[in-house]
Protein backbone atom coordinates (compact mmCIF):
# COMPACT_ATOMS: atom_id res chain seq x y z
CA UNK A 1 0.00 0.00 0.00
CA UNK A 2 1.12 3.23 -0.65
CA UNK A 3 0.56 5.73 1.63
CA UNK A 4 0.49 9.92 2.13
CA UNK A 5 3.97 10.67 3.92
CA UNK A 6 2.22 13.65 5.19
CA UNK A 7 -1.37 12.95 6.54
CA UNK A 8 -0.69 9.08 6.85
CA UNK A 9 -3.66 8.30 3.94
CA UNK A 10 -3.78 5.10 2.08
CA UNK A 11 -3.46 6.34 -1.74
CA UNK A 12 -3.31 3.01 -3.33
CA UNK A 13 -3.14 -0.98 -2.60
CA UNK A 14 -0.33 -2.61 -5.10
CA UNK A 15 -0.99 -6.05 -5.92
CA UNK A 16 0.91 -8.43 -8.00
CA UNK A 17 3.57 -11.05 -6.52
CA UNK A 18 1.99 -14.55 -5.62
CA UNK A 19 4.34 -14.59 -3.13
CA UNK A 20 6.47 -12.92 -0.32
CA UNK A 21 8.13 -9.68 -1.17
CA UNK A 22 12.04 -9.60 0.01
CA UNK A 23 12.92 -6.08 -0.85
CA UNK A 24 12.23 -2.99 -2.65
CA UNK A 25 13.64 0.61 -4.50
CA UNK A 26 12.58 3.48 -5.31
CA UNK A 27 13.91 5.42 -8.16
CA UNK A 28 15.82 8.25 -8.09
CA UNK A 29 12.92 10.51 -9.39
CA UNK A 30 10.69 9.09 -7.04
CA UNK A 31 8.13 8.19 -10.03
CA UNK A 32 8.63 4.47 -10.16
CA UNK A 33 9.02 1.78 -7.57
CA UNK A 34 10.73 -1.43 -8.26
CA UNK A 35 9.78 -5.06 -5.91
CA UNK A 36 11.64 -8.10 -5.48
CA UNK A 37 9.74 -10.81 -4.77
CA UNK A 38 10.10 -14.96 -3.76
CA UNK A 39 7.62 -15.42 -6.82
CA UNK A 40 11.04 -15.38 -8.59
CA UNK A 41 9.90 -12.19 -10.21
CA UNK A 42 10.67 -8.01 -9.78
CA UNK A 43 7.89 -5.64 -10.69
CA UNK A 44 8.02 -1.78 -11.70
CA UNK A 45 5.42 -0.17 -10.48
CA UNK A 46 4.06 3.66 -10.70
CA UNK A 47 4.64 4.94 -7.97
CA UNK A 48 1.68 7.67 -8.09
CA UNK A 49 -1.06 4.81 -9.74
CA UNK A 50 -0.18 2.03 -8.38
CA UNK A 51 -0.28 0.74 -11.33
CA UNK A 52 2.36 -2.31 -12.30
CA UNK A 53 4.08 -1.06 -15.44
CA UNK A 54 6.12 -4.37 -15.93
CA UNK A 55 7.19 -7.81 -14.55
CA UNK A 56 10.64 -8.62 -14.94
CA UNK A 57 11.04 -12.37 -15.17
CA UNK A 58 14.11 -14.37 -15.80
CA UNK A 59 15.63 -15.74 -12.11
CA UNK A 60 14.51 -18.80 -12.06
CA UNK A 61 14.72 -18.54 -7.58
CA UNK A 62 13.62 -15.88 -5.32
CA UNK A 63 14.56 -12.95 -5.86
CA UNK A 64 16.18 -11.48 -2.60
CA UNK A 65 17.31 -7.61 -3.27
CA UNK A 66 16.89 -4.83 -5.91
CA UNK A 67 17.92 -1.44 -6.82
CA UNK A 68 17.48 1.32 -8.97
CA UNK A 69 21.12 2.83 -10.96
CA UNK A 70 21.29 6.53 -10.03
CA UNK A 71 19.92 7.56 -13.25
CA UNK A 72 17.02 5.49 -13.23
CA UNK A 73 17.56 3.23 -16.28
CA UNK A 74 18.65 0.01 -14.97
CA UNK A 75 17.75 -1.82 -12.25
CA UNK A 76 19.96 -4.79 -10.14
CA UNK A 77 18.31 -7.66 -8.89
CA UNK A 78 20.22 -10.40 -6.59
CA UNK A 79 18.66 -13.66 -6.54
CA UNK A 80 18.98 -17.14 -4.54
CA UNK A 81 19.72 -18.25 -7.91
CA UNK A 82 22.98 -17.01 -7.12
CA UNK A 83 22.95 -14.33 -9.91
CA UNK A 84 22.97 -10.65 -10.30
CA UNK A 85 20.46 -9.59 -13.23
CA UNK A 86 20.69 -6.13 -14.69
CA UNK A 87 17.60 -4.84 -16.56
CA UNK A 88 16.29 -1.91 -18.59
CA UNK A 89 14.21 -0.23 -16.08
CA UNK A 90 12.11 1.05 -19.41
CA UNK A 91 11.54 -1.71 -21.08
CA UNK A 92 11.94 -4.49 -18.54
CA UNK A 93 14.36 -6.09 -20.64
CA UNK A 94 17.39 -8.34 -19.09
CA UNK A 95 20.48 -7.12 -19.93
CA UNK A 96 23.24 -8.76 -18.48
CA UNK A 97 23.63 -12.02 -15.76
CA UNK A 98 26.38 -11.59 -13.41
CA UNK A 99 26.89 -15.10 -12.38
CA UNK A 100 30.42 -15.67 -9.88
CA UNK A 101 29.00 -16.49 -6.41
CA UNK A 102 28.66 -19.81 -4.97
CA UNK A 103 25.22 -19.68 -3.19
CA UNK A 104 22.00 -17.26 -3.01
CA UNK A 105 23.02 -13.53 -3.58
CA UNK A 106 21.49 -11.45 -0.35
CA UNK A 107 22.06 -7.81 -1.16
CA UNK A 108 23.56 -5.50 -4.19
CA UNK A 109 23.93 -1.78 -4.48
CA UNK A 110 24.42 0.41 -7.54
CA UNK A 111 28.11 2.42 -6.85
CA UNK A 112 27.04 6.46 -6.44
CA UNK A 113 28.27 6.89 -9.86
CA UNK A 114 26.44 4.21 -11.57
CA UNK A 115 29.65 1.95 -12.92
CA UNK A 116 29.82 -0.82 -10.48
CA UNK A 117 27.66 -3.26 -8.52
CA UNK A 118 28.67 -4.76 -5.23
CA UNK A 119 26.96 -7.78 -4.38
CA UNK A 120 26.40 -9.66 -0.77
CA UNK A 121 25.96 -13.41 -0.94
CA UNK A 122 25.82 -16.38 0.92
CA UNK A 123 28.86 -17.60 0.16
CA UNK A 124 30.61 -15.23 2.74
CA UNK A 125 31.43 -12.69 -0.24
CA UNK A 126 30.97 -9.40 -1.36
CA UNK A 127 31.51 -8.88 -5.24
CA UNK A 128 32.31 -6.07 -7.24
CA UNK A 129 30.88 -5.55 -10.77
CA UNK A 130 31.42 -4.04 -14.01
CA UNK A 131 27.92 -2.29 -14.33
CA UNK A 132 28.74 -2.12 -18.00
CA UNK A 133 29.84 -5.46 -18.79
CA UNK A 134 28.50 -7.82 -15.94
CA UNK A 135 32.37 -8.33 -15.49
CA UNK A 136 33.77 -9.23 -12.02
CA UNK A 137 36.00 -7.03 -11.14
CA UNK A 138 37.31 -8.09 -7.58
CA UNK A 139 36.06 -10.29 -4.84
CA UNK A 140 36.24 -9.04 -1.48
CA UNK A 141 37.26 -12.46 1.02
CA UNK A 142 37.36 -11.62 4.77
CA UNK A 143 33.83 -12.43 7.35
CA UNK A 144 34.17 -15.30 8.76
CA UNK A 145 30.98 -16.79 8.68
CA UNK A 146 27.78 -16.79 5.92
CA UNK A 147 25.92 -15.19 4.78
CA UNK A 148 27.15 -11.54 4.01
CA UNK A 149 23.38 -10.21 4.75
CA UNK A 150 24.13 -6.31 3.32
CA UNK A 151 26.46 -3.85 1.14
CA UNK A 152 26.35 0.00 0.96
CA UNK A 153 28.73 2.34 -0.58
CA UNK A 154 29.67 5.22 0.87
CA UNK A 155 28.60 8.40 -1.01
CA UNK A 156 32.02 8.92 -2.87
CA UNK A 157 31.79 5.50 -3.87
CA UNK A 158 35.32 4.82 -2.21
CA UNK A 159 34.72 2.57 0.41
CA UNK A 160 32.12 -0.59 0.77
CA UNK A 161 30.34 -1.44 4.07
CA UNK A 162 29.02 -5.02 5.19
CA UNK A 163 27.34 -6.96 7.12
CA UNK A 164 27.51 -10.51 8.46
CA UNK A 165 26.46 -12.95 10.88
CA UNK A 166 29.80 -12.81 12.31
CA UNK A 167 28.54 -10.05 13.71
CA UNK A 168 30.65 -7.83 12.45
CA UNK A 169 30.83 -5.35 9.96
CA UNK A 170 33.62 -4.66 7.21
CA UNK A 171 34.87 -1.66 5.54
CA UNK A 172 36.32 -2.21 2.58
CA UNK A 173 38.37 0.01 -0.16
CA UNK A 174 36.12 0.13 -3.14
CA UNK A 175 39.11 0.48 -5.48
CA UNK A 176 41.81 -2.41 -4.20
CA UNK A 177 39.17 -4.70 -2.31
CA UNK A 178 41.64 -4.22 0.69
CA UNK A 179 40.05 -4.20 4.10
CA UNK A 180 40.35 -1.77 6.28
CA UNK A 181 38.94 -1.87 9.07
CA UNK A 182 36.67 -4.68 11.52
CA UNK A 183 33.90 -2.97 13.22
CA UNK A 184 33.22 -5.43 16.67
CA UNK A 185 30.59 -4.53 19.15
CA UNK A 186 27.48 -6.92 18.05
CA UNK A 187 26.43 -10.03 19.98
CA UNK A 188 24.73 -11.54 17.00
CA UNK A 189 24.56 -11.12 13.55
CA UNK A 190 24.43 -8.23 11.77
CA UNK A 191 21.79 -7.34 9.07
CA UNK A 192 21.90 -3.89 7.55
CA UNK A 193 24.23 -1.59 7.19
CA UNK A 194 24.25 2.17 6.05
CA UNK A 195 26.24 5.36 5.70
CA UNK A 196 25.62 8.64 6.07
CA UNK A 197 25.04 11.29 3.84
CA UNK A 198 28.03 12.65 4.35
CA UNK A 199 30.02 9.50 4.97
CA UNK A 200 31.41 10.35 7.87
CA UNK A 201 29.39 7.54 9.77
CA UNK A 202 28.04 4.11 9.56
CA UNK A 203 24.79 2.44 11.16
CA UNK A 204 24.05 -1.21 11.75
CA UNK A 205 21.33 -3.06 13.01
CA UNK A 206 21.40 -6.69 14.54
CA UNK A 207 20.07 -9.65 16.12
CA UNK A 208 21.04 -8.59 19.81
CA UNK A 209 18.34 -5.73 19.43
CA UNK A 210 20.65 -3.11 18.85
CA UNK A 211 21.69 -0.39 16.31
CA UNK A 212 25.10 0.65 16.50
CA UNK A 213 26.74 4.14 15.23
CA UNK A 214 30.23 4.13 13.74
CA UNK A 215 32.81 6.12 13.33
CA UNK A 216 33.23 5.84 9.24
CA UNK A 217 36.60 6.73 8.99
CA UNK A 218 38.57 4.96 12.07
CA UNK A 219 35.80 2.34 12.96
CA UNK A 220 34.87 3.47 16.36
CA UNK A 221 31.56 2.68 17.88
CA UNK A 222 30.27 6.17 18.71
CA UNK A 223 26.96 4.74 20.07
CA UNK A 224 24.94 1.93 21.14
CA UNK A 225 21.20 2.45 20.32
CA UNK A 226 19.32 0.72 22.65
CA UNK A 227 15.39 0.27 23.07
CA UNK A 228 14.16 -2.76 21.05
CA UNK A 229 12.99 -5.68 22.30
CA UNK A 230 13.79 -8.76 19.49
CA UNK A 231 16.43 -8.23 16.33
CA UNK A 232 16.67 -5.71 14.30
CA UNK A 233 16.41 -6.21 10.46
CA UNK A 234 16.77 -3.29 9.27
CA UNK A 235 18.21 0.91 9.23
CA UNK A 236 18.85 4.07 7.57
CA UNK A 237 19.76 7.80 7.59
CA UNK A 238 17.29 10.28 6.77
CA UNK A 239 18.48 12.52 3.86
CA UNK A 240 19.93 15.43 5.84
CA UNK A 241 21.83 12.53 8.14
CA UNK A 242 20.22 13.70 11.11
CA UNK A 243 17.89 11.18 11.82
CA UNK A 244 18.12 7.10 12.02
CA UNK A 245 15.19 4.86 11.52
CA UNK A 246 14.81 1.14 12.73
CA UNK A 247 12.80 -1.39 12.11
CA UNK A 248 12.70 -4.86 14.04
CA UNK A 249 11.15 -8.22 15.00
CA UNK A 250 9.03 -6.00 18.13
CA UNK A 251 6.78 -5.05 15.29
CA UNK A 252 7.99 -1.64 15.99
CA UNK A 253 9.61 1.26 13.97
CA UNK A 254 11.73 3.76 15.90
CA UNK A 255 13.33 6.77 14.95
CA UNK A 256 16.77 7.83 16.54
CA UNK A 257 18.67 11.00 16.59
CA UNK A 258 21.87 9.93 14.77
CA UNK A 259 23.72 13.18 16.95
CA UNK A 260 23.34 11.92 20.47
CA UNK A 261 21.71 8.12 19.44
CA UNK A 262 18.79 9.12 22.04
CA UNK A 263 15.41 7.55 20.78
CA UNK A 264 13.15 9.76 19.12
CA UNK A 265 9.40 8.17 18.69
CA UNK A 266 8.42 4.93 18.40
CA UNK A 267 5.70 3.53 15.95
CA UNK A 268 3.43 0.43 17.54
CA UNK A 269 2.36 -1.87 15.87
CA UNK A 270 1.48 -0.76 12.84
CA UNK A 271 -1.78 -0.91 10.84
CA UNK A 272 -2.76 -3.93 9.46
CA UNK A 273 0.98 -5.54 10.60
CA UNK A 274 0.72 -8.61 12.77
CA UNK A 275 4.13 -10.10 11.61
CA UNK A 276 7.12 -8.06 12.70
CA UNK A 277 8.53 -5.18 10.42
CA UNK A 278 11.59 -5.75 7.96
CA UNK A 279 11.47 -9.20 8.28
CA UNK A 280 11.88 -10.39 4.54
CA UNK A 281 10.73 -14.07 5.36
CA UNK A 282 7.65 -12.34 6.72
CA UNK A 283 7.52 -9.84 3.81
CA UNK A 284 8.34 -7.07 5.37
CA UNK A 285 11.45 -4.59 4.78
CA UNK A 286 11.71 -0.38 4.94
CA UNK A 287 13.69 2.14 3.51
CA UNK A 288 13.83 6.00 3.04
CA UNK A 289 13.79 8.02 -0.42
CA UNK A 290 16.20 10.54 -1.25
CA UNK A 291 13.85 13.42 -1.07
CA UNK A 292 11.82 12.96 1.75
CA UNK A 293 10.92 10.60 4.85
CA UNK A 294 9.01 8.27 2.87
CA UNK A 295 8.88 4.76 3.91
CA UNK A 296 7.83 1.71 1.86
CA UNK A 297 7.14 -1.52 3.76
CA UNK A 298 5.96 -5.02 2.80
CA UNK A 299 3.45 -7.27 4.53
CA UNK A 300 2.06 -10.98 3.31
CA UNK A 301 0.59 -13.11 5.66
CA UNK A 302 -1.22 -14.66 3.02
CA UNK A 303 1.42 -15.69 0.12
CA UNK A 304 -1.31 -15.08 -2.48
CA UNK A 305 -1.39 -10.79 -1.69
CA UNK A 306 2.00 -8.73 -2.21
CA UNK A 307 0.77 -5.67 -0.77
CA UNK A 308 3.04 -2.20 -0.94
CA UNK A 309 2.72 0.02 1.43
CA UNK A 310 4.24 3.85 2.59
CA UNK A 311 4.18 5.01 6.26
CA UNK A 312 4.66 8.59 7.30
CA UNK A 313 7.74 9.20 9.28
CA UNK A 314 7.35 13.46 10.22
CA UNK A 315 3.98 12.16 12.41
CA UNK A 316 5.73 11.41 15.98
CA UNK A 317 3.44 8.34 17.17
CA UNK A 318 1.67 5.80 16.35
CA UNK A 319 -0.59 6.00 13.33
Amino acid sequence: RIWDADTGREINILKGHSHFVCSCAWSPDGTRIVSASMDKTLRIWDADTGRAINILKGHSASVRGCAFSPDGRRIVSASSDKTLRIWDAETGRELIIMKGHLYPVFGCAFSPDGKRIVSASMDKTLRIWDAETGREINILKGHLLYPVFGCAWSPDGRRIVSASSDKTLRIWDAGTGREIYILKGHLGWVFGCAFSPDGKRIVSASWDNTLRIWDADTGREIYILKGHSSSVKACAFNPDGRRIVSASYDNTLRIWDADTGSLLCTYYHLPEHNSAVADEQKNTFIFATKEAWRWIGFNDLDPKKGAVRRWPAEIYGPI
